[in-house]
């Protein structure tokens, strides 16, 4: 009895964070003041590299290329970023792992802002404006970071 609850909690976890991965985006795309939860992600992806767990790897990425094709933004650049995070900054959070709080906060503060730098250098090259730079972008930074203590 004890297993197949076990089996039925795992289960409904997966279909829950299933309909998450396929349907946020789409939810982001009509509202968009739904936050984008990139550096969240990034951090989640961070953590499957740090601790191999391809489950956590596979979520991350499908989330962020899923958001990429329902917002039309550049192919994979959240998960380039995210990358370009966990190997030139998050190798100096080692003096942060003592705190709890600090290390996530960090990673999603970093992430978030390499990603907001890249598409603003991808604007930039390509002369296109996928960024509006103006206070709504204060927003999902805020909830990401917020996300990031409760995680």
């Amino acid at each position: 009895m004890e297993k197949t609850k076990h089996f039925l909690q795992k289960l409904l976890l997966w279909i829950l964070i299933a309909m998450f991965i396929l349907f946020y985006p789409m939810l982001i795309s009509i509202y968009v003041f739904l936050p984008l939860f990139i550096g969240i992600m990034g951090y989640i992806l961070i953590l499957g590299i740090e601790r191999g767990k391809v489950s956590y790897i596979a979520v991350s990425l499908l989330y962020m290329l899923n958001m990429n094709i329902n917002l039309s933004l550049p192919f994979f650049l959240a998960s380039i970023a995210t990358l370009f995070v966990y190997i030139f900054f998050y190798p100096h959070f080692i003096h942060f792992r003592r705190c709890k709080v600090c290390t996530p906060l960090l990673t999603v503060l970093m992430v978030d802002l390499v990603y907001l730098a890249f598409l603003l250098s991808y604007d930039f090259v390509f002369q296109t404006k996928n960024v509006v730079l103006d206070d709504i972008l204060l927003y999902p930074l805020i909830v990401d970071l917020l996300v990031a203590v409760i995680i």
